[in-house]
């Protein structure tokens, strides 16, 4: 049986002090973290705090982002290893913004999935088509072809710890949510990749997520998917309120 995820991915956003007052508030009225894995995904600056704050309870801790090199002259860069000694438990790498913003590519992708896996981070790969993409029918062709790249190379045994989120371009900040129908038959084709790759006990076992313009409102619908296993908050998890209020939403299919 998948567990149920919620991550929430606050970008470039909050403060420290903005950073915990939210854990504060999510942690007074989450009620639901018993059936769920919840995930918060701070900037750098605020894992620290959250770190401290989330201690003892069941929300776990996620980097946006690491460095493709394990240590060394990377001005600027974090690594997987510095992240997991920050206390993270998760990594989220290829979000489309990383690849339309930083250009990065699947091979780095890749690179950087090793290094996470080296490093005891448990991988939130995103992967996604544009809406163009979708227009022009070529949506599995896209998602094939990052699955295949990113994913090279690896042992069954590293993509036990490695979790998938199809987060259509399309849709990410744009208020545009896909239809749960949609999303299922992609999360459906994923699902069916992975079996053909890497056999069925992987195909059933590993989590496919959801995101793109997640509310409250859409949440319960999604999950009620039956490859739909958890989702990736973008927007909706900057305020404590609306992030509890998708995961109690999400809960009530999940039970």
């Amino acid at each position: 049986m998948r567990r149920p995820i919620v991550v929430g991915n606050w970008k470039m956003n909050m403060l420290i002090s903005s950073s915990r007052k939210w854990v504060e508030e999510l942690l007074n009225s989450s009620d639901c973290a018993g059936t769920f894995d919840i995930v918060v995904a701070p900037p750098f600056t605020s894992l620290s705090v959250v770190r401290q704050y989330i201690e003892g309870s069941k929300i776990q801790l996620a980097g946006q982002n690491m460095a493709s090199e394990a240590e060394g002259a990377q001005t600027g860069e974090i690594s997987a290893f510095m992240l997991k000694d920050a206390g993270c438990d998760y990594v989220i790498l290829g979000h489309s913004e990383r690849r339309q913003y930083h250009r990065e590519s699947d091979g780095l992708i890749n690179k950087k999935i090793f290094l996470a896996c080296e490093s005891g981070l448990s991988v939130i790969l995103c992967i996604g088509e544009s809406m163009g993409e979708r227009n022009e029918d070529k949506t599995n062709d896209v998602i094939e072809r990052q699955l295949i790249d990113c994913l090279e190379g690896l042992s069954v045994e590293q993509l036990n710890s490695l979790s998938i989120a199809y987060e259509p371009i399309w849709a990410i900040g744009t208020g545009h949510t896909a239809n749960p129908n949609q999303v299922q038959d992609v999360h459906a084709f994923i699902r069916s990749w992975c079996e053909k790759s890497f056999g069925k006990s992987l195909s059933r076992s590993i989590r496919v997520l959801y995101g793109g313009s997640v509310t409250s409102q859409s949440s319960s619908a999604l999950m009620a998917q039956p490859d739909i296993d958890g989702l990736l908050v973008g927007g909706a998890s900057l305020r404590s309120k609306s992030f509890h209020d998708i995961i109690k939403s999400s809960s009530k299919t999940g039970d």
